[in-house]
């Protein structure tokens, strides 16, 4: 097996690990908030946590999502203007995306690391035993796994069609 075969094979566990994270992080806020709900408006006993705890998963659902809908390319992208240009320009065009997702990733996995030192003693009231370095730290992570999926794109080019994240498309009709 070949490095940019290795490379891809490593790619596409962290895809799927960061797809997992994220959906578990959707799951856990899609149950905490109706119980916040339910505890509040018809037990009358509101609960301190559930917002709380629903904020730190969506921070890590937003980031390590972002990373995977990266590397999956389902992110927004104006593909009018891609068709709009020469295929010369639309290279360019494309190494000058590549440049910004880089400089976008480097700042999040820079300024992101800066945040949780800065954020790591602090904790938050409605968990004192949760760092609040901790909660921030799917941004540098996202940043981390944005650039190594960057790296795939370059180096190794798109993932197969035997990608996993091809399994869920809808089957062409007759």
């Amino acid at each position: 097996m070949s490095a940019r075969q290795r490379y891809a094979q490593a790619m596409e566990g962290i895809y799927v690990a960061c797809i997992v994270l994220s959906a578990l992080a959707l799951v856990v806020i899609t149950l905490i908030i109706p119980l916040g709900v339910f505890m509040r408006y018809v037990v009358n006993s509101p609960l301190s946590w559930p917002e709380p705890a629903a904020v730190v998963m969506m921070v890590m659902f937003s980031f390590l999502g972002g990373a995977a809908v990266y590397r999956a390319n389902a992110h927004v992208a104006v593909e009018a203007l891609l068709n709009a240009v020469r295929p010369a320009v639309r290279r360019v065009m494309g190494w000058g995306v590549h440049l910004c997702m880089a400089l976008t990733a480097a700042f999040m996995l820079g300024y992101g690391a800066h945040l949780c030192r800065i954020t790591w003693f602090q904790t938050m009231a409605e968990f004192p035993g949760l760092k609040q370095g901790i909660v921030y730290l799917p941004i540098p992570i996202a940043g981390a796994l944005t650039l190594l999926f960057l790296v795939e794109r370059i180096w190794v080019g798109p993932p197969p069609p035997t990608s996993i994240m091809f399994r869920d498309r809808a089957v062409e009709l007759e």
